[in-house]
This record gives C-alpha cells, structure tokens and sequence, in this order.
C-alpha cells in the first residue's frame, strides 16, 4: 500500500489528511486501557480528529458491516477448520514413522 490509498490510512491507523500523523493515540489495538483514545488533531499537519457530537455514530453502521462480513466468512471457514483441527488433533498423538509399511504407492 502507497500513500494516497485510502486503504493506507485506513490500515495503518494514519491520518486520512497527510497519511503520516496518528489518528489513534497508540498503535496497538490490544492495549484495552486506550485502544479507543484518539489523537484530537494530526500531529503532522493539525487536521481535526475530534468532529461534531455524532459524527462518527456511522462507523457503528460500517463496524455492523464488518462483523457480518466476518461471520459469513467463519461460516464459509468452517469445513476447512474443521479438517485443520481433526488434523491437528491426530498429530499431536501421532508422530512419522518412515519404518511403517505402508500399502499406497
């Protein structure tokens, strides 16, 4: 991804103004105590974050469009995750034996 794709700015938590400032105050979506802080403005180039009361009740529509995409795909996942963990599962137990006969060519 280049800079001036939405996808980057998008992706890689950046300003949508000049690509280079933060948008959210850290980078790591798993640090639960501020993984919703956002920066006010850009630190590179001042563009406003923080908009009027309401403004971003719309990413709650865009965040429902999300997890219906990701429901249908561990639906459409689940045959393969389904052989990938009997698999698995059998491995741990059994382990290669280049010694065994073996019947198929």
């Amino acid at each position: 991804m280049n800079k001036g794709n939405k996808l980057y700015s998008i992706f890689l938590n950046k300003c949508p103004r000049c690509q280079t400032g933060n948008f959210f105050a850290v980078n790591n979506p798993y640090d639960l105590k501020r993984f919703d802080q956002m920066n006010a403005q850009c630190l590179c180039c001042g563009e406003r974050f923080e908009r009027e009361p309401g403004y971003y009740t719309g990413a709650l529509y865009v965040s429902y469009a999300y997890y219906v995409a990701l429901v249908v795909l561990i639906v459409g996942l689940t045959p393969p995750v389904f052989r990938l963990a009997r698999l698995t599962w059998i491995n741990f137990f059994v382990s290669f034996d280049p010694n065994k006969p073996t019947h198929c060519p």
